[in-house]
Order: C-alpha cells, then structure tokens, then sequence
C-alpha cells in the first residue's frame, strides 16, 4: 500500500517537530517519520553526563517553553529527550516511529518517499533528521595500532568504560574539552589534540555568554549577512560547557587540571602519531576572536545601556613550553583514542541530485537545490537561516519561514523571501 501525504517530514526531533507545529497550524496534512523513537539521537546517541549548552532559559520550542525550577542550570541528554518527547505528546504530531526512510525520489508530481515500513507518495519533504548523525573521522584512523581502542561520541559513555592508561582525545571544541574534562578528572592520563577552536568564557559581566549572543543581536545574524557563510558554516562548536557550577572550560582550565595539550593531528605515520606545531599561532587566533566578540558586547551594552557588570579579564590561553610533536602508539601509553573530531550528516538514502562534491546538502537558506529538487527542504543545519539554527532556541525562526516557503510552494508561488 502507498499512503498519500501533503508533506513528509524526516526526524522527530526538535526540527522536525517544529516543522510539524507549523505545518499544523497551516493546515497542512503530514507525517514526521522517525527511525527509532522520538528524540532518538539524544536519548541513545549521547554521553551520560552530557549537558547541554545552552541555558534553560533559552530551551524555546515553537509553543513549548521550559517552565522548569532550574531557569539557570542546564538540561541533560535524558531531560532534553524528555523535553522533546513531551513537545510531541503537546502538540499531537503525526510521528510514525520506528520508520528509517530508505529512498526518497522524485516523481512526476512530488516524491517517493520509501521507509521500512512502506511507501509515501507527497508533494513536498522536510529534512529534519539532523546534521549529527555520523561522526567524522581522518581516514588513516583505520591503520591505528590494534592493541588502541578507538571510540567516536557515538560510542563514548563514561570513563569506567576505558581501559586502564593514558587517553588521547582528538579534538578540542565543545565534545573533545568536555571529554577531555571528565576523562582527566577520573585519574587517567589525558593528551588533548587542539586544532582550530572556538574559545568563550560560559559568563560575561555576570551573565551567560549566550544570553550576550542573543541581547546583542549576533544569534539573528542571517545567513544572507554573511562575508563567509561556507566558513560559518563548518565553524567547530565554542569551548562550553553547561556544569551546574557554570565554569568556563577551556584550554586553561584543562591545563590546570593536568591535561597535556599537543597539536592537530596531521598525520599517522609507522604507528606514531604527528602532531602539527604552531599551537601559539592557533591559540593567539581563538584569543582574538573572543576579544572582538566581547567587544562586540561591550559596545552593545555601552550603546543600549544595558545592566551588565564590569568588563571580565581574560588570561590569554598559556601555550606549553615544549609541546610533543609525536606519539607513539605502539609504546602503551596510549590505550584509548576518542575521536572528536565532529559529524556529519547521513545522506545516503537521498536519491535526488543535491549533494555537492563533498557530500553536503546545496540549499539557500534551508530550501534545497530548487531546480534539481523543488519542494524539498532542510532544517536543523549549521546556520541555515541564522547563526543560531542549530540550538532548540534557534529553531522557531527558521522552521516558521521553512513551512512559509513550503506554503507558497503549494499554492503555486513563493512571495517575500
């Protein structure tokens, strides 16, 4: 049997469900298919301790607003699964679980849209299934000696899960100084491998740094605004954590707590690992842009009067006096590598011509390729419509003015866009 839909939306989770808020209340009939269950990835696909980064205050879905006694602290990866779930129930999305899309193709008036659990026919399609569904890793990560385990976020728990010994943890944005953090603070030897970061403190002139990201108007920035957008776009997550103690975690912190740092990891080479130098170079680039980002604020608070305390000093990041170029892997010291080294989307199922050379989804602004696929669209990608398109709190703006698009789709026209 072949079910007929306007609309299929692919993932329940915060995007997805969004979506279907404002499909609703447009009128539109759909389905939000989901290949495990509602809020799949955050309840099975993430670390125990994990937090997330924004502030309870800011977790904003379209009509669903946290209501919690915790407005400053953080959510954990269950209570955001929770959250999600909880949104689905509210707003009576049509959500299909346990439905994995296999192939969505064009037809002569829509898509294809064939899951595990049969076929739908519709004029349009929502992606919502996530920019985080695969992690990426080098290639030479396959000739790693054997006697080294290796694990992805995906696969990363706890540290009593690692075996006994040092740690090398590859890469130093939000996952890899998190993991970094924990790893270190349960006895074992940790060498971080730093590359291009983004470094922020968690609270500035006494308020969360992301309250100052959105006051200032930097969150709204739009896609269109952009100088660079492909490297806005693949800019690493900021070195934040979301601890009940609101502690700033970055380079300096790690060190004070023994983590060894060394530089990108460039190359594997007869079981050694090389390491790039330059670590000045990297850390006095991270410590500019945060200095102009604060700027930014303190000229924002300075023009609109707003009640902020003092401007914070920040210690520049310390750079190690003689950082190790290469590591042996076959010496034992060394018994775990955790690659966070960052994701990337699972586009395997799309059978339409919208993937550029290196496997990303072409869009402007969350609609896909329109002469090659239209009525196809994205949400929940790295500054797809605004700096903040990626956080729960940055999903209404965007999924509001996705299904507007959508709408004119239908109706034969596209205005104001």
């Amino acid at each position: 049997m072949i079910e007929h839909v306007t609309t299929v939306v692919v993932g329940a989770g915060h995007a997805g469900l969004a979506a279907s808020h404002f499909l609703t209340a447009r009128g539109i009939d759909h389905v939000v298919l989901e290949r495990g269950e509602v809020a799949n990835s955050w309840r099975h696909e993430r670390w125990d301790s994990l937090r997330l980064l924004t502030p309870n205050w800011q977790t904003d879905l379209p009509g669903y607003a946290y209501a919690g006694p915790d407005p400053d602290g953080y959510l954990t990866a269950v209570e955001v699964a929770d959250l999600i779930a909880g949104y689905a129930a509210a707003s009576a999305a049509p959500v299909r679980t346990g439905t994995a899309v296999t192939s969505l193709r064009r037809t002569e008036d829509g898509y294809a849209v064939v899951t595990t659990a049969g076929e739908f026919r519709c004029r349009t399609v929502v992606l919502a299934s996530g920019a985080c569904n695969l992690p990426s890793v080098p290639d030479w990560q396959a000739a790693v000696p054997a006697k080294v385990d290796q694990l992805t976020p995906f696969d990363y728990r706890a540290p009593d899960q690692l075996a006994d010994g040092g740690v090398l943890v590859v890469g130093a944005s939000a996952t890899g100084v998190q993991l970094a953090d924990e790893i270190r603070r349960s006895g074992r030897p940790v060498v971080l491998s730093v590359g291009e970061h983004v470094r922020l403190p968690r609270l500035y002139r006494g308020r969360d740094v992301l309250w100052w990201m959105a006051a200032s108007g930097v969150w709204d920035q739009r896609f269109d605004e952009l100088d660079d957008l492909d490297r806005a776009r693949r800019l690493p997550s900021p070195q934040l954590a979301g601890t009940p103690e609101r502690r700033t975690l970055d380079l300096n912190a790690l060190v004070a707590d023994g983590v060894e740092l060394v530089g990108r990891w460039a190359a594997l080479r007869d079981g050694r690992a090389l390491f790039s130098g330059g670590l000045r170079n990297v850390f006095s680039l991270a410590d500019l842009k945060m200095r102009r980002l604060l700027s930014t604020f303190d000229e924002w608070a300075e023009r609109t009067g707003a009640a902020a305390d003092a401007p914070d000093p920040y210690a520049p990041t310390g750079v190690p006096e003689s950082a190790r170029l290469q590591l042996d892997l076959g010496s034992g010291e060394i018994r775990t590598i955790v690659w966070a080294t960052g994701y990337r989307p699972d586009y395997a199922w799309l059978d339409v011509p919208v993937l550029d050379g290196r496997g990303r989804l072409r869009h402007e602004g969350g609609v896909v390729d329109s002469a090659a696929s239209p009525g196809l669209y994205a949400l929940g990608l790295p500054v797809l419509r605004r700096r903040k398109s990626t956080f729960l709190y940055g999903i209404e703006d965007d999924a509001r003015e996705i299904v507007g698009h959508l709408a004119g789709h239908l109706a034969g026209h596209v205005a104001g866009w």
